[in-house]
């Protein structure tokens, strides 16, 4: 998942493949020894699993990448708290049909005020056919001037896009987009 907060001018955080780089290193020289608890046991010593790590490990030890992803709802709720969407406000912008799944523009739009007391806080994507149903997640303040991102994600098929943007107020607006992929990627075997 992309993670991007704007409310800075710079990302504080790590990139994402340093950071993956550095949860799996020792995952990854447990899986050159090849065995599962040479590998279970290379990631615990890795400064203790991460997502990523565990769902790596939780393939290794036999079980699949679908039970180890949250299904579209579970993802959506988390990002929400639990609290309910009401559809409208969001528009996501994306080609109605992709030749090459592996790079797809994208556009996220919030028809709402960007005042100090009134504002979008935050915008997430999130996928109903990939592998991990959140692509993107950005934080916003009052300084943007308005509530629009864009991005370029990998899509595995053809699918239900769906954005969700958190309101100041902490209400949530949601809006979605079919797109068809006759390349696709990002695919698990």
């Amino acid at each position: 998942m992309k993670q991007f907060d704007l409310r800075e001018q710079h990302l504080s955080q790590p990139g994402r493949r340093q950071m993956l780089n550095g949860a799996l290193g020792g995952v990854v020289g447990g899986a050159l020894s090849g065995s599962v608890p040479a590998l279970l046991r290379a990631g615990a010593a890795g400064a203790a699993l991460t997502g990523a790590s565990a769902v790596l490990a939780s393939t290794a030890a036999g079980a699949s990448s679908a039970d180890a992803a949250p299904s579209l709802d579970a993802a959506i709720r988390a990002f929400t708290g639990g609290a309910p969407v009401r559809a409208g406000k969001v528009r996501v912008q994306i080609a109605p049909l992709v030749d090459n799944g592996n790079t797809v523009p994208l556009s996220v739009t919030v028809d709402h005020p960007m005042r100090p007391d009134d504002h979008v806080a935050a915008i997430a994507v999130f996928s109903e056919r990939n592998p991990q149903h959140e692509v993107a997640s950005f934080g916003l303040s009052p300084r943007n001037p308005a509530a629009r991102v864009s991005t370029r994600i990998r899509l595995a098929t053809s699918q239900k896009l769906v954005g969700i943007a958190r309101l100041s107020d902490g209400s949530h607006w949601s809006g979605e987009v079919e797109v068809i992929v006759t390349l696709a990627a990002c695919i698990e075997d």
